[in-house]
């Protein structure tokens, strides 16, 4: 919230005003930095280090520690610059892509500078502490050529003008950019037809393209008062709605749930519940983590915020009949489906509640394996302790944001564990985000 003045005014705004500027290095949130001639600090999108541009900003005022701005013009631009491919991508349009306009290989190059620069401001770790090289590696089939956009996303969340017209959020705005079609969007989003339509009296549909399945689902957010239209959509679709009064999602037409397919299982992901967005991300994952984890017959694992139980599963798979997984998940639907996918491993056990609530509570002493995926906050000092406490010999943390995993990187440090090695992934192309797989282990002692 904007602060005050001593004579009660706000400062004046600095919206529209435009600077030409050098842009400096990549930040995490998919703007680079740049200053200006006065020294004042704007995190610009639309651009690349080394440019030099027009940047107009979007947010801010005269006494705000930095503004937000917009690249309108680039007057020297970087060699991995392209245009764009998506028409509608740019200042002020769709804010769903950050990185449309460099090329592939760059932008996985930008995801690791964000990734580097996070460790070492956060946690003091360099590359080499964590025993990462420093790459960001593409999912299989995703490298492509400048100027093309790998179609990935298999949940696309659509918004909804007053006129019924369907769109994306603008960046940091509730104003709504329509489309005819999201270059990133899998087919099977596509294939369902929702762009060619109006929407009366609904605010979002959300569309699931369930990966290994045919599965297609929508769920609609009606506007308040409005009343759900009859959906014709171009594929056969399960229609789920989300309740005005309650915020829960209702089923209206077919199944409640879609079918995901990921190390040889198939996985019943219900009422629009977490699964990994990018197709083969599921996939990567579970290889990665096992990878480095190297479960042995009969130890004990958890599996904290296991969602609908992808990592319990396949941990369970891999301790055998004389070992035993334990998966802790706060969502109560996520809950129910992990105990029905996981059904036929009577050694798996699922306990619905947060994770700093539950544990405590098992009686658990110790475990061999941890897999920790938590949400894009992080798991945090006191969870982390916990882990910490049972000994496991090595602990999986997945993370989707690299300033949560650089903090609990720390915390980790405090009680004992050091990465043995740490693996990022590009599963969100042309956007910021990225994921990363960090094994630890604890501290030899005397080390």
């Amino acid at each position: 919230m904007p602060e005050a003045s001593a004579s009660g005014q706000l400062a004046p705004s600095l919206v529209g005003e435009e600077y030409e500027v050098e842009i400096g290095p990549v930040a995490h949130g998919g703007h680079c930095v740049a200053r200006t001639d006065e020294g004042r600090v704007l995190f610009v999108r639309h651009t690349l280090p080394g440019e030099r541009v027009v940047a107009r900003v979007t947010e801010g005022r005269a006494d705000s520690r930095f503004l937000r701005a917009d690249a309108v013009q680039v007057l020297d631009p970087a060699k991995d610059r392209i245009e764009a491919p998506c028409p509608f991508s740019g200042p002020g349009r769709c804010g769903g892509c950050d990185w449309q306009h460099v090329k592939p290989g760059a932008q996985r190059r930008l995801k690791g500078d964000v990734l580097r620069e996070q460790l070492s401001r956060l946690a003091g770790l360099t590359p080499e502490d964590v025993a990462w090289d420093g790459t960001v590696e593409p999912a299989p089939g995703d490298k492509v050529a400048p100027g093309e956009v790998p179609a990935w996303r298999t949940r696309v969340g659509f918004a909804v003008d007053p006129e019924g017209r369907v769109g994306l959020r603008r960046h940091r705005s509730h104003e709504v950019e329509p489309v005819d079609r999201c270059l990133i969007a899998a087919p099977g989003v596509e294939e369902l037809g929702i762009e060619a339509r109006e929407w009366p009296q609904i605010a979002a549909v959300d569309a699931i393209a369930a990966t290994g399945s045919a599965d297609r689902q929508v769920i609609l957010t009606p506007r308040p008062g409005g009343r759900l239209p009859i959906v014709e959509l171009d594929r056969e679709v399960s229609v789920l709605r989300v309740g005005e009064k309650d915020g829960a999602v209702h089923r209206v037409h077919g199944r409640d749930f879609v079918r995901e397919r990921a190390d040889d299982r198939t996985w019943r992901v219900g009422e629009g519940g977490f699964w990994q967005v990018h197709p083969r991300a599921a996939e990567v994952l579970v290889d990665a983590v096992m990878r480095g984890l190297t479960p042995r017959k009969g130890e004990m694992a958890l599996d904290l915020y296991c969602g609908v139980g992808l990592f319990a599963g396949a941990l369970a798979d891999r301790i055998g009949e004389k070992g035993a997984v334990l998966g802790i998940e706060s969502g109560k639907r996520a809950a129910a489906d992990a105990r029905k996918n996981l059904e036929d491993f009577p050694r798996v056990r699922i306990e619905h509640g947060k994770v700093e609530q539950v544990l405590p509570r098992t009686g658990i002493t110790e475990a061999d394996l941890v897999v920790l995926d938590p949400p894009r906050t992080g798991a945090g000092k006191r969870i982390v302790e916990s882990i910490a406490a049972l000994g496991p010999r090595r602990v999986a943390y997945v993370a989707c944001d690299p300033a949560a995993l650089a903090r609990d990187l720390t915390y980790f440090a405090a009680a004992g564990y050091r990465p043995r090695f740490l693996r990022a992934f590009d599963l969100f192309p042309m956007t910021q985000h990225l994921e990363c797989v960090a094994i630890l282990e604890p501290v030899a002692k005397g080390s």
